[in-house]
């Protein structure tokens, strides 16, 4: 690949770029070429399209680069229906080889319980790396593609990618801090969470959320895998699950990290999805914590043996790139 291209965005700097979709329009005379947008501090209230591959988005320290809206689903369109979980995005993510580093990524709508869900990343690219980032909502922060192939409500996938071909996705996140409450990390590719913060945002109720709603196909082999990673919350104890299936074949592993006391006791629900229990793949190792107690774990989880814990290393499960 060429040189890479240099582009930065720096608001209220006479001669700099002001907004990161400028950034973006000009990125694209590099088409085929690594490009990294440099962006320096600031709060960048934009919605923004990222449909260009080999693209870098590097930021100077995530919490003072914050690119941030508040799109959401029960918000009324102006053809009368609902804006829904797709359309709601603060960046989408739609080109493979994508970087990003030291940024904010933040829906800032509110609570799901007023607003629905409301994305802050809406990823449908392979290889995307995320470092040193913060991903910030509520209900559906992260949603990691592809789709499944079929939605169960009519209209339930209305968004940019309703109707595209379904392509299984690898990701890997690397030191990041993703909040949420409602099934915030969800969605249908193979995705690495290494050294990462993972925290629940109290509801102030008896279940206070998921933190995962993966939906693998059942063709794959890996799902979301958390290794060393910290399970955070402001929550009252025993409020939080783990995780739930968003379809049959989801699969969950977390390995050798910590696990607040908001972790509820059987650690995993079935959404009422009593016939996949023999699907269902959520599994756990050597897990610390308040929250690592197995004992009363539901008998459809799974804990590894040593041996299975070896097998689930970067390389195994996301191959060379990351």
């Amino acid at each position: 690949m060429d040189e890479v291209v240099r582009i930065v965005v720096a608001q209220g700097v006479l001669g700099k770029l002001q907004s990161i979709g400028e950034a973006l329009e000009a990125a694209k005379a590099y088409s085929g070429r690594r490009v990294i947008i440099q962006i320096e501090k600031g709060i960048y209230k934009e919605k923004l399209e990222i449909a260009q591959p080999y693209l870098t988005l590097q930021g100077s320290k995530a919490e003072d680069v914050i690119i941030t809206y508040d799109d959401y689903a029960y918000e009324l369109m102006p053809e009368g229906d609902r804006r829904g979980t797709f359309r709601s995005y603060t960046v989408l993510i739609d080109a493979n080889d994508f970087t990003a580093r030291d940024i904010t990524f933040e829906n800032s709508s509110g609570s799901g319980d007023l607003v629905g869900q409301a994305l802050a990343l809406y990823i449908d690219a392979d290889r995307a790396t995320f470092e040193r980032c913060r991903m910030l909502g509520c209900q559906d922060t992260v949603f990691t593609a592809p789709l499944p192939p079929k939605e169960i409500e009519k209209g339930g996938f209305k968004g940019p990618k309703e109707f595209a071909p379904r392509f299984h996705r690898q990701m890997y996140f690397k030191d990041c801090f993703i909040s949420g409450d409602v099934d915030f990390i969800f969605g249908g590719a193979t995705a690495y969470f290494e050294g990462c913060e993972i925290f629940s945002k109290s509801k102030n109720a008896a279940i206070n959320g998921y933190i995962t709603a993966a939906s693998t196909p059942e063709d794959e082999i890996y799902g979301y895998v958390f290794r060393n990673c910290r399970f955070t919350s402001d929550c009252q104890p025993n409020s939080v699950y783990l995780g739930r299936p968003w379809r049959d074949f989801a699969k969950v592993v977390i390995l050798e990290s910590e696990l607040g006391s908001h972790i509820r006791e059987e650690g995993w629900d079935d959404w009422n999805k009593k016939h996949a229990h023999a699907t269902i793949f959520f599994a756990e190792y050597n897990n610390y914590g308040p929250g690592a107690d197995i004992s009363k774990r539901v008998p459809w989880s799974k804990q590894l043996t040593k041996e299975e814990a070896d097998t689930y290393t970067k390389r195994n499960v996301l191959g060379d790139w990351a």
